[in-house]
């Protein structure tokens, strides 16, 4: 990687068997994909006052010179740490390995392109704290999303009204969303896809009326 590794916690201790085990799973991401310019892995106790439990959650963002950034995460609930970390962490590293040999095979023509592939589904951002916010799908779900899900960093950019596009994830703790892409802001036409036309959730704005 031309970027030393990154390895953050928050709300968790630092462990050497987490950055051993994190930087072995690294090593084999390297092994799919040369192009790997950057890789930072979060784990973390996750600060939610909505849900109960606090889960852990291991996030990994990969970074190459075409694609952008990639991300890949896993949370769960967790009684002992030394035992459920790991598979947490191999869950995360799991599914970032799916996303690069997919991007290695569609870089060597292994796996032909196809213009009418779906996109990922569109929601709008009705709550937003510090941290972390909810978004509300066209059918109506809610998902939660945390700061890091954001891509490119664009957190800050994110308020309530905010059309996105996202990858949506069912766990333990219900809904919650990755990999998310502002389309645009709040009454600005002329998203990056050519969606102007994009409807929002029904109720989105009585949602946004509970923002704190």
């Amino acid at each position: 990687m031309q970027t030393p590794l990154e390895i953050t916690y928050q709300h968790v201790s630092r462990s050497e068997w987490i950055d051993e085990y994190v930087r072995s799973r690294v090593a084999k991401l390297e092994n799919f994909s040369k192009d790997i310019v950057s890789c930072r892995v979060v784990i973390e106790q996750t600060q939610n006052p909505h849900k109960t439990g606090n889960p852990y959650r291991a996030l990994i963002e990969v970074s190459l010179p075409a694609k952008g950034e990639l991300v890949a995460e896993k949370s769960d609930k967790v009684t002992d740490p030394q035992v459920q970390l790991r598979p947490i962490i191999r869950s995360a590293f799991e599914a970032m390995e799916k996303q690069l040999k997919k991007q290695t095979a569609k870089r060597d023509g292994k796996v032909k392109q196809h213009n009418d592939e779906p996109l990922p589904p569109v929601a709008t951002v009705v709550r937003i704290f510090d941290g972390y916010g909810f978004l509300k799908s066209l059918s109506g779900q809610e998902y939660y999303f945390h700061r890091n899900a954001v891509l490119h960093n664009d957190f800050a950019r994110v308020t309530v009204g905010t059309r996105v596009r996202f990858e949506p994830n069912e766990g333990d703790e219900g809904l919650h969303a990755s990999s998310i892409q502002i389309i645009d802001k709040p009454g600005v036409g002329g998203s990056a896809d050519g969606e102007d036309d994009l409807d929002m959730p029904a109720g989105w704005e009585q949602d946004a009326g509970s923002r704190q």
